[in-house]
């Protein structure tokens, strides 16, 4: 697969105030694929620039891309990549260094210097980050608010059509029913869960129709959950490994109790520090990345409609995280119930907006 990537940082003071931004599109149809954008404290426009470069080659990474293109308006930047100018800056050596260890991760790298006004797309993530991370509310231009269509909440500025993803958490399994770490492990539901998964399935059934994607993860929880939605919609099941459920490692099976006392201080860690995978699993964090990539690729198939996603409840937290633009405290946070419903949209301008979160009002009966 073959990107454009479009990278820019900035700085409120050189050094000052600093963020970046990138964004990744489809060579071929320039449809956004992915969108990054942070804040990095106090730092110099070379280095914002270059943070946006690797954000973006990160983002492209995680795509599965082979291909990239890349355009920015940093002379700079470019030069340096192409191996026309040395990197002399201190603060900017390991930065070019990390660039070119994530360029060896494709087939072919290009770069372009382009003019500013032909990166706004990044210049404006750049700039929404910085205002973030001083505390101010994104802008709305008048015109732009007007334009904005019915489906876009106004007070946010969003603009363009959202894909819509209706995020259902599988019915109750044995093991869930234990409250044990149940991952990779490939359980069936129990009747509860089967009862669970038939009332979710005439909810969301009056959500949709035929023609609504139904993405599931490959294990057979998920599966039955999202074969009892198709029964009921009309609609096909297609699986996607992205949003599988946590590789719980040495931990699956065990108990929240077994596993810390098993691994006590590692289980302490683990739940503190999301870059921490558990015993032979899988870290939070990797999660996360995977069920972006995932993520971005829906979109990218079926951007500007309504998707049912049938996951776990790690990567649906994950989802509702992108939406929501929060940390990974969240994960710790916020309760999910089997088989309960959550809804967010994401825009094509970068806007989300999360509609609904652990709803299990199909139950209640």
């Amino acid at each position: 697969m073959k990107v454009v990537i479009e990278a820019d940082g900035g700085s409120r003071g050189n050094p000052g105030p600093a963020g970046y931004g990138a964004v990744v599109f489809a060579a071929d149809t320039r449809a956004v694929l992915a969108e990054r954008g942070e804040g990095i404290g106090v730092a110099t426009n070379n280095v914002a620039e270059y943070r946006g470069l690797i954000a973006g080659l990160e983002a492209a990474a995680e795509l599965g891309a082979d291909e990239v293109q890349v355009q920015m308006d940093s002379k700079l930047v470019v030069e340096q990549m192409m191996g026309r100018w040395q990197v002399k800056h201190p603060a900017m050596q390991p930065l070019a260094a990390r660039a070119r260890e994530l360029m060896r991760a494709f087939r072919d790298v290009d770069f372009t210097w382009i003019p500013r006004e032909r990166n706004k797309h990044a210049d404006r993530l750049a700039n929404e980050a910085m205002d973030r991370q001083a505390g101010i509310e994104p802008k709305v231009a008048p015109k732009a608010a007007e334009a904005a269509p019915a489906t876009a909440p106004s007070w946010t500025g969003a603009q363009g059509e959202p894909t819509r993803l209706l995020l259902l958490r599988h019915g109750q399994t044995a093991m869930s029913a234990e409250r044990r770490y149940s991952g990779r492990g490939d359980v069936p539901l129990t009747d509860i869960g089967e009862l669970q998964a038939e009332a979710a399935a005439t909810r969301v059934a009056k959500m949709i129709d035929a023609s609504t994607p139904i993405v599931a993860s490959p294990l057979t929880r998920t599966l039955r959950t999202a074969e009892a939605l198709a029964a009921a919609s009309g609609g096909e099941v297609t699986v996607n490994q992205g949003i599988i459920e946590t590789d719980f490692g040495d931990w699956e099976g065990l108990t929240f109790t077994e596993a810390s006392a098993k691994d006590q201080g590692l289980h302490s860690r683990w739940l503190s520090d999301t870059s921490i995978p558990a015993p032979g699993g899988e870290s939070m964090d990797a999660v996360h990345r995977r069920v972006r990539k995932a993520r971005d690729e829906i979109i990218a198939r079926h951007g500007g409609t309504t998707i049912v996603v049938v996951s776990h409840v790690t990567p649906i937290k994950s989802l509702l995280r992108m939406g929501l633009d929060v940390g990974p405290s969240l994960l710790f946070r916020l309760h999910l119930d089997l088989a309960s419903l959550s809804i967010v949209e994401f825009y094509p301008d970068g806007y989300a907006s999360v509609r609904l979160v652990n709803d299990t009002s199909h139950l209640a009966d």
